[in-house]
């Protein structure tokens, strides 16, 4: 339910002509995603035996059967995404992203959203902003569960539709511009991977 939840949310037509400020503020600045193109047919990343792990990365060692807390309830005890989840509630995903998924959330903190504009949290958070606020969580969404041993470097699509573009070095993870700071913090319906940056969508 959780799943068809979400995508009732973002495959619902919402033009963007439609909304009283469909560019808030923070799409003014320099973006967080800049050389990121949307591809027609982006690839879903897949493990190869040939893929090493990275060691640089803190893993968080949960496993579904120990870890019964929910993505949500999981990000609330965290303590680092108190932005995102009031962006989350704002948007109306925390109750989708409750579901049975399994869902992969790379989460910005609370640090990556300071990086911001001035304002632009705000901003983005206003009612007339809701569409837009949603499509920019839901890109940080990927469908089923993803740990960090299965990610290489290319493309994965998001729940918003656009593709991340994932980078896989011996310096660690990147997704677009952010780096995964702490990944596979699991829970009992997906993976949070932690991120030092909030990515926009390529298509907004």
């Amino acid at each position: 339910m959780g799943l068809i939840s979400a995508s009732l949310l973002i495959s619902t037509p919402s033009p963007a002509k439609e909304l009283l400020n469909p560019r808030p503020s923070i799409f003014n600045e320099p973006p967080y995603n800049r050389g990121t193109r949307p591809s027609e047919t982006p690839p879903i990343i897949k493990p190869t035996p040939s893929e090493t792990e990275i060691p640089t990365i803190p893993t968080t060692p949960t496993t579904p059967t120990t870890e019964t807390r929910n993505l949500i309830v999981l990000a609330n005890a965290n303590g680092s995404f108190k932005t995102l989840i009031k962006a989350l509630t704002a948007a109306g995903l925390t109750e989708a992203l409750q579901g049975d998924g399994p869902f992969t959330i790379f989460a910005p903190t609370d640090e990556a959203f300071a990086k911001l504009p001035q304002d632009a949290v705000q901003d983005l958070l206003k009612p007339e902003n809701k569409e837009v606020l949603l499509k920019v969580l839901t890109y940080h969404v990927v469908p089923g569960k993803v740990l960090s041993g299965d990610l290489k470097s290319g493309e994965v699509k998001s729940l918003q539709g656009d593709p991340i573009t994932v980078k896989v070095d011996n310096n660690g993870v990147q997704v677009n511009d952010a780096k995964v700071t702490q990944a596979d913090i699991q829970g009992s319906n997906g993976v949070i991977h932690q991120i030092d940056n909030l990515i926009l969508p390529p298509s907004l």
